[in-house]
C-alpha cells in the first residue's frame, strides 16, 4: 500500500510539472505573437496579449500607468508611426511558473530602428484568465 501512495505521488509531481511545462511555452508563444504584432504595426494586435481590465498595471520611466486603455493610449502615444514602433526583439526570455495560474516572465527588449536601437529589460506577472494567459503587470526599463 505505501508503494502505491509513493508511486501516486511521483505521478502527481511528474504531471504538475509537465502542467507548468506547457503554461511556460504557452506564454512564450503568446509573447512571440506580440513581437510579430509590433512588427507588423500592430499596437492593438501588441496589446492582446495583456489583461483588458482597469486592473492592468505597466510601469516604464517611473510613471505607473492604471488599465488596459490607459496603457494603450501610452503606446499609440510613445510608438504612433511605423518608424517609431522600429523592429522589436525578445531576447533572454525566461518564463517561470509560479502557481497553476501565474508566472513570471523576464526578458530582455530591443527595437531596431533607422536612428536608433533602445533596449531594456521586462519583467511580466502573466496570469491565467478565462480569456487564456494575459500580462496582468509589466515592468519595463531602459537600458540606455
Amino acid at each position: 500500500m505505501k508503494s502505491t501512495w509513493i508511486i501516486l505521488l511521483l505521478v502527481l509531481i511528474a504531471s504538475t510539472r509537465s502542467d507548468a511545462q506547457t503554461d511556460e511555452k504557452t506564454i512564450e508563444r503568446l509573447l512571440a505573437e506580440q513581437v510579430t504584432s509590433w512588427n507588423d504595426g500592430d499596437i492593438e494586435g501588441y496589446m492582446s496579449g495583456y489583461w483588458n481590465s482597469d486592473s492592468l498595471s505597466f510601469v516604464s520611466g517611473g510613471i505607473l500607468t492604471h488599465g488596459y486603455r490607459g496603457t494603450l493610449d501610452r503606446y499609440k502615444k510613445k510608438y504612433g508611426s511605423k518608424e517609431k514602433m522600429g523592429t522589436l526583439e525578445f531576447s533572454n526570455l525566461v518564463v517561470r511558473s509560479v502557481s497553476a495560474s501565474a508566472a513570471i516572465a523576464t526578458g530582455v527588449w530591443r527595437l531596431n530602428r533607422t536612428n536608433d536601437q533602445p533596449w531594456g529589460r521586462f519583467t511580466l506577472i502573466v496570469e491565467k484568465k478565462p480569456e487564456g494567459w494575459r500580462i496582468t503587470h509589466d515592468h519595463t526599463s531602459t537600458g540606455d
